[in-house]
């Protein structure tokens, strides 16, 4: 059974860092592009970053670029987001996403907030 769980989030203040991991189990992480996206409250599921299965290439949002990166950790079938520099509007429900064998999966979401 494919499933993605999300850890890490938490509450932070304004120019802090959290790092966010995404536990895979069910499919192997490395042959997948995983991708991580966010949902503000009142407002629609944005993506956020992204990393390739085959060179390892990144993707950022411009919202979020020069200060998050992505890795993955093929060993250990996780892909983590470091997140530095955090601003209130960063606040949001932040989620792994991977599609596997023509399936969208998701995590259940971790809460990052952002507050002073």
């Amino acid at each position: 059974q494919v499933q993605l769980v999300e850890s890490g989030g938490g509450l932070v203040q304004p120019g802090g860092s959290l790092r966010l991991s995404c536990a895979a189990s069910g499919f192997t992480l490395a042959y997948y592009a995983i991708g991580w996206f966010r949902q503000a409250p009142g407002k629609e599921r944005e993506g956020v970053s992204c990393i390739s299965s085959s060179d390892g290439s990144t993707y950022y949002a411009d919202s979020v670029k020069g200060r998050f990166t992505i890795s993955r950790d093929n060993a250990k079938n996780t892909v983590t987001l470091q997140m530095n520099s955090l601003k209130p509007e960063d606040t949001a429900v932040y989620y792994c996403h991977a599609v596997v064998d023509g399936t969208l999966s998701w995590g259940q979401g971790t809460q990052v907030t952002v507050s002073s």
